[in-house]
């Protein structure tokens, strides 16, 4: 009995705490493109920009090429989003996709936005975890991911 007592207090524990994640995340007031850029990456890891400092080694990150039509390179990114486990597709225009990004087990929120310069060919991109301070990682290696994937199927349709 006592074993199932302390059983449910962790549940019920871990499912306030998800909760109240959600409540202490609220979606950022900076979000957009102004001018063709997006917000700063703030001083914290816990973001990568195509639009930071190259000298920025923490936050810079390069932009996606791509040598298709406008259409469809947004029609690629919207699929590789789709196709990833819990992100939700807030705003979707012909040149820019803001998503939200959740963590497998305590769903802790990443703002993930694209902004498509058609002018150069490029698919710029902001990732940024909404709470904490480090990420280990994790916004680098998604928008590393996305960009794999997207270059691949690029690859794939010009053959």
């Amino acid at each position: 009995m006592f074993f199932v007592v302390v059983a449910l207090v962790l549940v019920v524990g871990f499912l306030a705490a998800r909760m109240w994640i959600e409540r202490a995340s609220p979606r950022p007031q900076n979000l957009g493109v102004e001018n063709g850029r997006f917000a700063p990456c703030p001083a914290s890891p816990n973001c990568v920009s195509t639009q930071a400092s190259p000298d920025d080694t923490e936050h810079y990150i390069s932009a996606i090429p791509y040598n298709t039509d406008l259409a469809t390179a947004h029609d690629t990114i919207i699929q590789i989003i789709q196709q990833t486990p819990r992100t939700t597709i807030i705003t979707n225009s012909p040149d820019y996709i803001y998503a939200e990004f959740r963590t497998p087990l305590w769903r802790f929120i990443d703002d993930v936005e694209f902004y498509f310069d058609d002018e150069n060919k490029l698919i710029h991109f902001r990732s940024a975890s909404r709470l904490g301070y480090g990420d280990m990682g994790t916004n680098r290696k998604r928008m590393e991911a996305i960009r794999t994937t997207f270059l691949r199927q690029s690859d794939n349709e010009g053959s």
